[in-house]
């Protein structure tokens, strides 16, 4: 393989198969389970990054089915969200940061960690229904770690409030390595998700509970107090990130 073909080929690794296509990537009826709750504002600092500033003490735990993926299958994938905001020179923009996912499947994992930095590790989340309940539960080997359980579409919302969420800035901690160990980049970058097309959301009663794990630590950001929970289904496009804090300036 000469030069001029290794960088027409080079998009992702392995370069002979890579793991995921080239995008864009468009995921058709994902549904979510997203309950909010309130936690320790100590420990949310301790984890955001600068210049992302926590508002309030609040995380997103999320359970995710993505039954129909351009090229990256049938999954689920569960974790943490925090709301956070950004201080710009336009004004104060607020957004969410993703601190945290565990994903049933490589080819995401290793395109949403190459592509945008998502902190995705392997793991075994399910989201499915039991009756009237959805339940949610994300286990780290043979050690469960969360469980989420939501009453099955109590009460619709009104699509636009969920849109408007969806609509914002999310950000991550994008990190790669050199081959010395260091890092070669570290950056915030921010995406979005486009071409939102909603199917239908819900509230109802929600629970949640986390357990301890020293390589899923989900419970270091404890559960004080659940403030609400949706249940949504909905087509949406992952958009590519743009960088928008370079560490290593």
């Amino acid at each position: 393989m000469n030069i001029a073909d290794v960088r027409r080929q080079a998009f992702a690794m392995p370069i002979s198969s890579p793991a995921f296509p080239p995008g864009p990537y468009r995921f058709t009826r994902r549904e979510f389970v997203v309950i909010t709750y309130r936690t320790d504002m100590d420990a949310l600092r301790a984890v955001v990054p600068e210049p992302l500033e926590v508002v309030e003490p609040l995380v997103k735990y999320e359970f995710i089915r993505m039954p129909d993926s351009t090229g990256f299958g049938d999954y689920t994938e569960s974790g943490q969200v925090i709301p956070v905001q950004l201080r710009t020179a336009k004004g104060v923009e607020h957004g969410a940061y993703v601190h945290a996912m565990y994903l049933n499947d490589h080819p995401p994992i290793a395109g949403g960690r190459e592509l945008w930095g998502f902190p995705k590790k392997i793991a075994s989340p399910v989201l499915d229904y039991e009756t009237e309940t959805i339940a949610g539960t994300l286990d780290y080997g043979n050690a469960r770690v969360a469980k989420a359980t939501m009453g099955f579409k109590h009460r619709a919302l009104d699509a636009a409030s969920i849109l408007a969420g969806i609509a914002g800035p999310n950000f991550l901690l994008k990190i790669i390595p050199h081959v010395d160990g260091s890092a070669r980049i570290c950056e915030l970058v921010r995406y979005y998700m486009v071409d939102v097309k909603m199917h239908g959301a819900w509230t109802a009663p929600a629970s949640l509970e986390l357990h301890p794990h020293a390589l899923a630590p989900v419970a270091d950001l404890p559960v004080l107090e659940v403030e609400s929970a949706v249940h949504y289904i909905a087509d949406m496009t992952l958009a590519l990130d743009t960088v928008e804090h370079d560490y290593l300036a």
